[in-house]
């Protein structure tokens, strides 16, 4: 990367603020950016909606020094002007889209914009119109009033740390490169474009009866059409689009989309139930009999199903995921190998590509197929596509069937008690401080001795019985997160449960829970 004073034309603007009082002419004529958007892999920040009374935390001029920052970080990286963007379906989505896109033709961009869009169709897009670099607003599963960019400048990578940290930098310091010069061109009628690749040469020969759900978000304006070429029976639950997200926020990690479907799924005797979330880059499943398979089980079916195909496959889990991926007798004997790893969409994504794995697999949903399953980024029709020829491939067995195939184990959905941004990091440093020496002294942890710390990401603490329990800051909200699974009943698996939330206690500045177990 070139450094910002090997540039001739290298131009310091005025920087953004972190606090503007909205409903002001400070707010209508100054940047407004908060620092604490800047993720770890992307961008995520609360602008609100009429009627909201929470501090916004980013304006529209805001967006366009971002668009600046964002062009000409690509410009110094040595990657080219040319990017690709689209939005997602919120109400404030497409002029968020313009004003990044008027800072990023300031600095030089030529644009390619594809529209209203699943963050996949943009990474899609990357491929198709051969255009290096990405930036897709979207504040993917967040709640309404929230909104962000998933961004990339090497396919099918998405940014990490090192370039989130760079971009920072560049647009806190107002260090813009501006030497205009930009242009933008509207793709036309990108969505069959992208259609049409996924569906290419997949005609199922198993009738499947699917109910799509899509929480009223953009998957909306894709997943059903897509099932329905593919040769699915569909019924859609929540498909219109409706950015107040009047019956759920649009997450399938979330019970409360996971229960719509399972009583959809009842109603109408479906096969599955698959639910997509509010950028259509991840994708949950529901079983025949109504139950909510997590998509880290899910993802250990689909490893059985491709190390059949693949023998001596290699998948990458991140440490929320069950440890079945290393236990499992079906992937033992296929001579699968499983590394863990960072959660995070980014983290998955490059370590998938690092290691050349043929998969990788995130409890949240994010799934990465490598070819001939996909290209290696998070899309969740791939997902929907992969289970449904899992099933094709099965024609003896159910959804149900195939998931009392597993080993048996006692997991928890995730949980997330509320933490600020300012003070995640610093709690999960004292916590891991904390299980560490706990594990130096011999101390017991939820009854049992601790014997394994996972560190890489957070703290996943396993004791003797195979037990274990989560703790790590959330990538994309201000808060933490908590997983726990046990090999051996629900009562050792609420024990740890209990174990972590008492460690969690001890710390006042975590809050409560979005849900519990």
């Amino acid at each position: 990367m070139r450094k910002p004073d090997e540039r001739k034309d290298r131009t310091v603007t005025r920087k953004p603020r972190a606090e503007i009082a909205p409903n002001s002419f400070e707010f209508e004529t100054e940047p407004l950016i908060k620092p604490t958007g800047f993720r770890e892999y992307d961008a995520r920040w609360w602008f609100g909606y009429p009627g909201s009374d929470k501090q916004p935390e980013l304006n529209l001029i805001g967006v366009q020094a971002l668009g600046m920052g964002l062009g000409t970080l690509i410009r110094r990286m040595g990657v080219g002007p040319d990017i690709v963007t689209g939005h997602d379906f919120r109400s404030y989505s497409l002029s968020i889209k313009l004003a990044l896109v008027s800072g990023l033709m300031a600095v030089g961009a030529r644009v390619k914009d594809i529209g209203l869009a699943l963050s996949p169709m943009a990474y899609f897009a990357q491929f198709a119109l051969d255009v290096p670099s990405v930036a897709m607003v979207t504040a993917s599963h967040n709640e309404n009033g929230w909104t962000g960019i998933k961004m990339g400048a090497a396919r099918p990578l998405t940014f990490g740390p090192d370039e989130m940290s760079a971009l920072k930098q560049i647009v806190l310091e107002g260090d813009f490169d501006l030497g205009g010069g930009g242009n933008y061109q509207f793709v036309e009628d990108f969505r069959a474009r992208y259609l049409d690749d996924l569906t290419a040469g997949v005609g199922l020969k198993r009738k499947i009866k699917v109910v799509a759900a899509c929480g009223n978000g953009t998957a909306g304006a894709f997943a059903p059409e897509m099932l329905e070429r593919i040769g699915c029976e569909v019924v859609p639950l929540d498909a219109g689009l409706d950015h107040s997200f009047p019956r759920y926020n649009p997450n399938p990690e979330d019970m409360a989309m996971l229960h719509a479907i399972r009583d959809k799924v009842l109603e109408t005797g479906a096969d599955i139930g698959l639910g997509f979330d509010g950028d259509g880059d991840r994708c949950g499943v529901v079983d025949n009999e109504g139950r909510e398979i997590f998509a880290d089980k899910v993802g250990v079916m689909l490893a059985r199903d491709m190390s059949a195909e693949h023998p001596g496959a290699r998948f990458v889990v991140d440490v929320k995921s069950t440890g079945l991926f290393l236990t499992d007798p079906v992937l033992q004997a296929n001579g699968a190998e499983t590394d863990y790893w960072k959660t995070g969409h980014s983290y998955l994504k490059r370590r998938v590509q690092e290691l050349d794995a043929l998969a990788g697999f995130e409890k949240s949903g994010h799934f990465f197929l490598n070819p001939p399953y996909g290209r290696g980024y998070d899309d969740g029709l791939v997902t929907a596509i992969a289970v449904c020829r899992m099933l094709e491939r099965n024609p003896e067995k159910s959804m149900a069937d195939l998931y009392r195939d597993l080993p048996l184990t006692y997991g928890s959905p995730t949980m997330s008690p509320h933490c600020d941004d300012e003070a995640k990091y610093r709690v999960v440093e004292e916590i891991v401080r904390t299980f560490e020496a706990m594990a130096g002294q011999g101390a017991p942890f939820a009854g049992q001795k601790i014997i394994d710390l996972v560190t890489v990401n957070g703290v996943r603490v396993t004791v003797d019985d195979g037990t274990w329990g989560l703790i790590r800051a959330s990538s994309n909200k201000p808060e933490l997160v908590v997983v726990v699974e046990s090999p051996v009943s629900e009562e050792r698996k609420r024990a740890m449960f209990d174990a972590l939330n008492a460690v969690l206690a001890g710390h006042g500045e975590v809050g409560e829970y979005n849900q519990t177990i």
